[in-house]
């Protein structure tokens, strides 16, 4: 038996995810005890021991099963986010939940998951040529299929999540990495020009220097940087064009000091959180921002805050390991799979945590726009932590197979 767990059984990875579920149980224990929210601790206890067993079940789910399944349950998640539109609960603006009393959850996070078994199972077989324009367009549909559907909620957060991911799956399929620039280029671009036109032109030179440094023929690299202008272009345009109103919840989207006591009031009051706490922090359940409550419901998005404050900056170093740990035995796990299909699901797993770390912890230090979306593991929520528990699940079953082809 013994034998048996060192050999199949990825301690690493399950301990990194068990300790970073218990920081995240006491965080939102610490956020909530205060702020009449103590059913939300134990409704996170609850979906904890739930996320427990199902990432023990997925472990022990035969690999093939999940291949056969991917598609069937890529449309199930479909059909659940067109369910969510129209029946579902608005909640801060976005209609992207659904539930039956307290009993729910967000498709959005079911969908991830779901998107790259897609990806995994489309991009795994013998006969797809990725760089084709048949493999291209029928995983940019894939992609775009559940983040319109997202979207239209609206949930703007989850969308990137989506996105960000895509790049990283084709690159690891085999697509080249001037595939992977032209796929990101127009994104970074948009964004950019968001900002200011300064940053609009640095962003357009950058895919310039790239693409000659690329050295691909020169109608296709005009192609993607022409096309990058172009859509750079067209987003200051319809920003110059949208009311006024909108206009300035896109500039506090972006800078959360333009708007310091309405939509960027959560963002400046996190970064109070983490800087006042010092090195070894305040001690658990004395921080006066977690405790007094500056933040509002911040057990969910800004729940890095709690142990930045009451932990100081060893507590949140601490944090930061273990993800960064977690993320290089996704990327590990991925490299020893020698089955194609697992490789691609453990590399899309990964890249999905790396997104929702990089955004979230950038979030409560200001470093990112304030998206809305949850830290894994950590905030508090169901659908979020069931659905992470879940995928760590899948990255202990590529272990475990890791060796079949």
């Amino acid at each position: 038996m013994n034998v048996y767990f060192k050999e199949y059984f990825d301690f690493k990875t399950f301990f990194t995810v068990l300790a970073l579920v218990l920081i995240g149980l006491a965080s939102v224990y610490s956020a909530t005890h205060t702020a009449g929210a103590s059913v939300n601790f134990h409704r996170q206890i609850v979906w904890a021991v739930v996320g427990l067993l199902g990432m023990a079940l997925v472990l022990l789910i035969p690999r093939r099963l999940f291949q056969s399944a991917a598609l069937p349950l890529y449309f199930s998640s479909l059909i659940l986010l067109l369910f969510v539109l129209a029946r579902g609960k608005t909640v801060s603006g976005a209609t992207s939940w659904f539930g039956f009393g307290v009993i729910g959850g967000q498709p959005s996070e079911f969908a991830k998951l779901t998107t790259v078994l897609a990806f995994a199972a489309y991009l795994s077989k013998p006969t797809t040529e990725i760089e084709s324009t048949k493999g291209l367009l029928t995983t940019t549909a894939l992609l775009l299929l559940p983040v319109t559907l997202i979207v239209l909620q609206p949930d703007v957060g989850t969308a990137v999540v989506f996105c960000a991911m895509f790049p990283a799956i084709l690159y690891w399929a085999g697509a080249s990495v001037f595939t992977a620039i032209a796929i990101i280029s127009p994104v970074i671009v948009a964004a950019a020009a968001l900002v200011n036109t300064t940053s609009f032109i640095v962003a357009i030179i950058g895919v310039l220097v790239i693409l000659l440094l690329l050295k691909r023929d020169f109608f296709t690299s005009t192609v993607v940087f022409s096309g990058s202008v172009v859509v750079g272009v067209a987003v200051q345009y319809l920003y110059r064009r949208l009311p006024l109103y909108q206009q300035k919840r896109i500039a506090t989207f972006l800078s959360p000091d333009v708007d310091p006591l309405g939509a960027g009031y959560n963002a400046l009051q996190a970064k109070v959180a983490i800087g006042s706490g010092g090195l070894f922090g305040k001690g658990f359940l004395r921080g006066t921002q977690t405790q007094l409550r500056f933040i509002p419901a911040q057990w969910t998005d800004f729940i890095f805050c709690v142990p930045g404050e009451e932990f100081g900056f060893l507590g949140a170093l601490l944090v930061l390991l273990l993800f960064a740990f977690l993320l290089f035995r996704g990327v590990r796990i991925a490299s020893m799979a020698k089955n194609r299909f697992s490789s691609l699901i453990a590399i899309g797993i990964t890249s999905i945590f790396a997104t929702h770390v990089f955004i979230n912890i950038g979030m409560s230090l200001g470093l990112t726009p304030v998206i809305g979306i949850p830290l894994p593991f950590l905030s508090y929520g169901g659908s979020s932590l069931i659905t992470s528990m879940i995928m760590a699940g899948l990255l202990l079953n590529t272990y475990a197979t890791r060796k079949e082809y």
